[in-house]
């Protein structure tokens, strides 16, 4: 998923461990009070197994958080409005922590733990995490007993056929793509043929595929094993809509919700106000609780204001916190070194690895190189410092974040770890080999303080190397759904992407497959190169998850050192505060950062 953008785990797979060992990087700014050994064992854990529940597991209400207690108005204060609510279109951070208050989807990530660390996949809308008897190619789920929609529908099998039908619809173009690749047995967007216009002309995907036989039971067929079904079913993406309710595109702005919330209004840019849903059922759900009376989001709050309100700790302040805003650079180590906000602060390792996209369809970039001539100059010292120095990231050197199987920490082919202020004249020496000095360079950039800070001073390292660098500003809130237009103006520009589950599975094939090309798809390079594609067909069918983490990592390292469509920049971390009125705060790990359905006002 995409950072700020896109995801943080919308699931996380039963895949062995691998060996973690984490290097210091070379400094790009402060470095605070930081607990690195703590951090590194937040890492190497999300790479561990999360179970599977059963039906005692799945049952509700959720555990109660010591000391909470029911009412108030919380205060949010959001960077980036949202750009979808509609489940299908949620593939982003933001907007997943903002779903995990109003979707629910058959499956779950239920915390075990009071501080955000253990978790198990459990049936949310289901009875279950969903039964197979044959591997993983038949899954059979049933639907809980009194679970609605807002407006007081029941929920039925009907509703989760049209949730997963209309996934193949085409203004469907902005989520995760798993389950419908799986269902049609098709890599890349050959899935959308299965059912081409979804449910929205009359047909509907044969009982052979999906099987809904009575008004509780949904059965999943597919052609080959799928074992991490419950995983996928736990994303943002896969969340029910309501069949009665569904105003395609319009839904996008007002979706009929099932979450513990509700949304009494929305202004694009500006606010949000969510309220209880009074047809939410706690016996039903042991995942979310519903302890605040209204959240009122605050738009357009960069990270910087964010965290001198919260600091300030005043009025409204003290009951307020930001689902995704993080510590501005300025402010991390005075926080990170202040014993008297340790309780007001959380902090970990992201899934995300951050990357520089050289755009593949423009023809100046299908010569390799001007892309490594670009790889070299790119200098990743102003990116890591934007964000706070090695308190907030460190220099990465492939693709794979250290939350995720098979992560190579020895891996840095262009020495961006020893030297990350680029080189200059390696790059220039490959500029005049290509004969391109002085060639203009499109750099899209997003338009927050952090986007203009490092994209500034990256552009000076590109200048350097020889590039004419032109910055054009993105705005953040439709960055995402702007770069992944297939037509843009951009030669190069930034995204973070953080593993679905951590297998690289849910990092190689979305964001590299060449098959995938497709408006508002996920391939941000548009990179099709066919090795990369027969490899991920190939690994797909590896079963030894140590042996699959091992293939992806191989496949990791021929992208970054052999293609060059992507420049590594940084491994994410994350701190965040809160003010000192809101109970229930933690990290968590599924989330990649604050967890809102635990939340209340001491």
């Amino acid at each position: 998923m995409s950072r700020g953008g896109r995801h943080a785990y919308g699931a996380l797979s039963v895949l062995a461990a691998g060996a973690l060992v984490l290097t210091g990087c070379s400094k790009g700014g402060s470095d605070g009070g930081g607990d690195e050994k703590k951090q590194q064992e937040n890492a190497k854990r999300q790479q561990a197994s999360i179970e599977f529940g059963d039906a005692a597991a799945s049952t509700g209400p959720a555990a109660e958080v010591p000391g909470a207690k029911p009412g108030g108005t919380m205060e949010v204060l959001q960077r980036d409005s949202y750009a979808h609510l509609d489940p299908g279109q949620i593939y982003v951070s933001d907007e997943g922590s903002l779903a995990s208050l109003i979707h629910r989807g058959l499956t779950g990530y239920k915390a075990t733990s009071n501080d955000g660390s253990k978790h198990e996949v459990v049936g949310d809308l289901a009875t279950d995490s969903g039964t197979t008897t044959d591997g993983g190619k038949t899954w059979k789920y049933t639907l809980k007993e009194g679970v609605k929609f807002q407006d007081g529908s029941p929920i039925t099998s009907k509703d989760v056929r049209h949730s997963v039908e209309r996934l193949f619809a085409p203004f469907i173009n902005q989520g995760p793509t798993y389950l419908q690749q799986w269902l049609a047995d098709k890599p890349g967007t050959a899935y959308r043929g299965l059912l081409k216009d979804g449910p929205y002309k009359g047909k509907h995907l044969p009982d052979s595929v999906l099987e809904t036989p009575d008004q509780k039971t949904v059965v999943f067929h597919f052609r080959t094993p799928h074992p991490d079904l419950p995983y996928a079913l736990a994303m943002a993406g896969y969340a029910v809509v309501s069949q009665k309710g569904d105003t395609k595109q319009r839904y996008d702005k007002a979706p009929v919700v099932t979450g513990p919330y509700k949304i009494q209004s929305f202004k694009s840019g500006k606010s949000m106000v969510l309220v209880k849903n009074t047809n939410w059922d706690p016996r039903t759900d042991p995942i979310r609780h519903q302890y605040v009376d209204r959240f009122t989001f605050t738009f357009n709050q960069q990270y910087e204001t964010s965290t001198k309100a919260l600091l300030a700790d005043s009025g409204a302040d003290r009951t307020g916190l930001s689902f995704n805003n993080q510590v501005d650079a300025g402010n991390l180590s005075k926080v990170l070194k202040d014993p008297s906000l340790k309780s007001r602060t959380v902090s970990g390792y992201q899934p995300y690895v951050g990357q520089m996209n050289i755009n593949m369809s423009h023809p100046a970039m299908k010569d390799r190189t001007i892309r490594e001539a670009i790889a070299y100059a790119l200098p990743i010292t102003p990116f890591v410092r934007a964000y706070g120095g090695t308190d907030a990231m460190e220099v990465a050197g492939g693709l794979i974040s250290p939350t995720v199987s098979g992560f190579d920490a020895s891996f840095d082919p262009r020495g961006k770890k020893k030297k990350p202020a680029g080189d200059p004249e390696k790059a220039r020496e490959l500029l005049k080999k290509a004969g391109k000095l002085n060639m203009k360079l499109t750099f899209g950039y997003i338009n927050t303080p952090e986007g203009q800070q490092y994209s500034t001073a990256m552009a000076a390292g590109l200048k350097k190397a020889g590039f004419n660098v032109q910055r054009q500003e993105i705005p953040a809130e439709s960055y995402y759904d702007q770069v992944s237009k297939l037509d843009n103006n951009y030669d190069i520009f930034h995204t973070a992407w953080g593993a679905d589950w951590p297998s690289a599975s849910t990092v190689i094939p979305p964001l590299y497959d060449g098959r995938l090309i497709a408006e508002g798809a996920q391939n941000y390079s548009q990179v099709n190169d066919p090795k990369v594609n027969s490899e991920i067909d190939r690994i797909n069918k590896i079963t030894d998850p140590v042996k699959s983490a091992a293939a992806w990592e191989k496949l990791d390292q021929y992208l970054v050192k052999d293609v060059v469509n992507v420049v590594p920049t940084g491994d994410y971390k994350q701190t965040q505060i809160a003010g000192s009125k809101v109970g229930g705060l933690v990290y968590d790990d599924v989330l990649g950062g604050i967890d809102p359905r635990r939340l209340y006002i001491k």
